[in-house]
This record gives structure tokens, sequence and C-alpha cells, in this order.
């Protein structure tokens, strides 16, 4: 009898032992799950100039709206044939006082008839992307009427976030991405040649296109 209590206590503690190490297994399985799901990578482009290559991040899950247009252009090969046009650099603003300092590019004169409608605005204090060295952003007049034209940060330019002093509506610009390599190439045009902020000559996008 004794024996017998023994070894139905040893049965229940395997069974016990053997139900922990399911469950855990079942939440380590769900765990990876998640993880995997959440790293999921962000999608990335090239954009092809005249003087090199740049690799653009694209924060579509912050910035729905504006990484969705940006990449329809992509998909669409609407930016083939643009061009960088111009550059703000701190010498050639001088009836602004507040500074800035970007590369700003898009459709050419030739390739405007690619443009599609105007998107809506969405400010960084609700995507959270601001505008540090690197990010990329949409080049706009009042919000709500960004369409193809983007620009590209040279150093951080708080000013142009939410609130930032650049542009009188206090609603800032809309960034939906970083330059993850080629930044020298973005320096590289942010020195060029240029009458007044239009580069002369401008430096030709031969495409966008994503990296697979």
């Amino acid at each position: 009898m004794f024996f017998d209590n023994v070894n139905e206590i040893e049965k229940n503690h395997k069974e016990k032992k053997m139900r922990l190490f399911w469950r855990l297994f079942g939440l380590l399985v769900i765990g990876c799950c998640l993880i995997w799901a959440g790293g999921v990578e962000n999608p990335r482009v090239t954009i092809k100039t005249g003087l090199g290559e740049i690799t653009i991040e694209i924060y579509e899950k912050d910035a729905p709206i504006t990484a969705a247009n940006f990449l329809k252009y992509v998909d669409e090969g609407r930016y083939k044939d643009g061009c960088f046009y111009r550059i703000v650099t701190m010498d050639n603003q001088p009836n602004n006082d507040i500074k800035i300092e970007v590369i700003q590019g898009g459709l050419s004169e030739e390739t405007r008839g690619n443009m599609l409608s105007p998107i809506k605005h969405e400010t960084t204090d609700k995507t959270g992307i601001l505008h540090k060295n690197g990010v990329i952003s949409m080049a706009r007049l009042k919000p709500g009427t960004a369409s193809s034209e983007f620009f590209i940060c040279v150093g951080d330019q708080p000013e142009l976030d939410f609130e930032g002093r650049r542009n009188p509506d206090g609603q800032g610009f809309s960034a939906f991405g970083k330059v993850v390599k080629g930044m020298n190439v973005v320096k590289k045009i942010h020195q060029q040649p240029a009458e007044g902020q239009m580069l002369d000559p401008r430096i030709k996008i031969f495409d966008i296109t994503r990296i697979e």
C-alpha cells in the first residue's frame, strides 16, 4: 500500500512536470511568433542618382499615409528620370530667420505629368518621426498639399517638426523614412553649384526602386 502511494505521487509529479513543460513550450512558441511578426523589416528603396546611390528605409507603420504615397510613386516608376533640383544651405536663405539644411528632389519639369493627388498631412507629433540627420520628408505648401516632392535633412532640423518655426502654420512636415546608406551622396549633392537655391545643373534621378 505504501509503495502504491509513492508510485502514484511520482506519477502525478511527472504529469505536472510534463504539463508545465508543454505550457512553457507553448509560451515560447507564441513569444517567438510575436518577435518575428514585430521584427519584419521596413521596406527599403534605392535612389539612383548621377552622383551615387542613396538607400532609404521607409517607416510605413509609423507614417502609413505618407509612406504608402511615396511607395506608390516608386512601384509605378513615376520617379524615373526625376531629379534633385534644390539645396538649402546656411548661405542661401537670406530672407529666412529660421535656417534649415536640406536637399530637395522629385519629379522633373519633364515628368510632372506623373504627379498624383495630394495626401493628408501626417504630423511628427503623431508619427514620432522627427527631422533628424538623414530623415526624408515631404515638401508642401499648406497642409494637405504634399504629393510627389520630397527632401532629405542634412543635419538635425527640429524647426521642421510639428510646432517648428520654419513654416508659419506650425504643422511641420511629414517625415516618413531615413537614409541608411549613402549619406555621403546626400552631402555631395548638398555641396553642388546652385543659382540661389536651385541646383545648376540639376542632379539626375535615374530611378527609385525597392530593394527586394
